[in-house]
């Protein structure tokens, strides 16, 4: 017990004494606006859900006894690291790949999913950079829009749209091509 006292004696001394050389850091200094660049980027997203190595995976589903309709009912989870390339053929040259989550998030018959992805570049002018897209995906209208809500890299404060037109689909096993059309705004 004397000695349980000793150190506990020991460790608040050494604590009392230790000198804090540490201080709450902060500048602020006037916003200097930049000049800002427009670009347009054009590519294919595969999503592959069939074969032995899927480029989309099913991480989450509802909880339900019941049989849902459709191939994604509500609360499927996906995680996905998509392929991108120049060219709508799997064989074209990749340039990066988009990876994250999507969520079956309608309830209704119109299929509609909520995309949190990171179309990253491998390749190129824009090879380490990224762009983080977070947006509803109502897949069953032929074209549709997706939010652009930031960046990394060359895209660092990015905002703008992707365009997302499905250039192919197996609706027997859910693969798909996806034309994406971006343009974006960044420093």
């Amino acid at each position: 017990m004397e000695k349980a006292v000793l150190v506990a004696w020991i460790l608040v001394l050494s604590v009392w004494t230790t000198p804090v050389h540490s201080k709450y850091y902060s500048k602020s200094r006037p916003y200097e606006p930049v000049q800002e660049k427009r670009t347009r980027l054009h590519f294919y997203v595969h999503d592959i859900l069939s074969g032995n190595k899927p480029s989309a995976v099913q991480i989450a589903g509802p909880n339900t006894t019941k049989k849902e309709d459709g191939p994604t009912p509500f609360g499927t989870t996906f995680a996905i690291d998509d392929l991108l390339t120049e060219g709508p053929e799997i064989t074209s040259k990749v340039i990066g790949n988009a990876r994250g989550i999507y969520v079956s998030s309608s309830q209704g018959k119109d299929l509609t999913l909520v995309l949190y992805i990171d179309l990253g570049f491998t390749s190129g002018e824009f090879k380490g950079s990224s762009l983080s897209v977070f947006s509803r995906n109502p897949i069953t209208e032929n074209h549709r829009e997706l939010a652009v809500v930031g960046g990394r890299g060359r895209f660092r404060l990015a905002r703008g749209f992707v365009l997302v037109k499905t250039y192919s689909l197996n609706i027997t096993n859910g693969d798909a091509v996806l034309e994406y059309t971006v343009e974006v705004v960044h420093p």
